[in-house]
């Protein structure tokens, strides 16, 4: 009886060493992938600006809010109905801006008096309509001016600098698997991504010719150029 029971637990030990080898089998941590090379490449393609924001704006000081109120209201409702006049989809169209009013504190903390502010956004693709209605609007002076690009005008030179990368990537990718001595790649990974930069207005500038000008005259406006840059990122299997 007693060599039957020493037989029994030498087999339940090679059991568990067998389970053990198993174990550490399924859980060996895979093999990190090899000849994978990281690589980036970009297009850029500059273009002329076609979309013009004029920010017209004014503000208003009085002891009563009410009346302060009124008075920013009076002004818009001028602006926006001369504005309206010249409006055309994607060519110029018009929008209100921010509108604020907050009280003015003195020096013991109460309230003095109440400051204002309105505006009204002229934004499209038009220059010479946008200008001409902006020297027309008497009530708001000029606040801001920006350039950029339209959807359409974006869109159409990204895809062209997105075409650029793309064959930038390919082409750098062949070079470094045949430098390496490889016949070719494979791709595992990639990103793209797009930006545009764009010469800033000089709006101080052009505010204080628009204030010199007669009502009726357009306000002077010269767009610059953006340059719209794709990047095209990724990994690719040397094979």
């Amino acid at each position: 009886m007693v060599l039957n029971v020493a037989i029994k637990c030498v087999a339940a030990s090679a059991l568990l060493v067998g389970a053990g080898g198993v174990f550490s089998q399924e859980n060996s941590p895979a093999q990190a992938p090899r000849n994978v090379v990281q690589l980036s490449a970009s297009g850029a393609v500059e273009v002329q600006q076609d979309l013009l924001t004029m920010v017209l704006s004014t503000s208003r000081d009085g002891t009563d809010a009410g009346v302060v109120q009124t008075q920013l209201k009076a002004a818009l409702d001028v602006a926006l109905t001369e504005a309206k006049k010249a409006v055309q989809p994607g060519q110029l169209d018009v929008r209100t801006g921010n509108f604020s009013l907050f009280p003015r504190y003195g020096k013991d903390s109460k309230i003095v008096g109440w400051q204002g502010s309105t505006e009204l956004v002229l934004e499209g693709r038009d220059f010479a309509r946008i200008a001409s209605t902006a020297g027309k609007i008497g009530t708001l002076t000029m606040g801001n001016v920006s350039f950029g690009l339209s959807r359409s005008q974006r869109a159409q030179v990204e895809g062209q600098a997105q075409a650029m990368a793309i064959e930038q990537f390919k082409a750098k990718a062949g070079e470094i698997a045949k430098g390496f001595g490889f016949a070719g790649y494979s791709l595992r990974e990639v990103s793209v991504n797009a930006s545009d930069t764009g010469g800033m207005p000089r709006p101080r500038m052009m505010a204080m010719e628009a204030k010199m000008a007669s009502s009726d005259m357009a306000v002077p406006v010269e767009a610059g150029k953006s340059t719209v840059q794709v990047t095209v990122s990724g990994a690719v299997q040397l094979q």
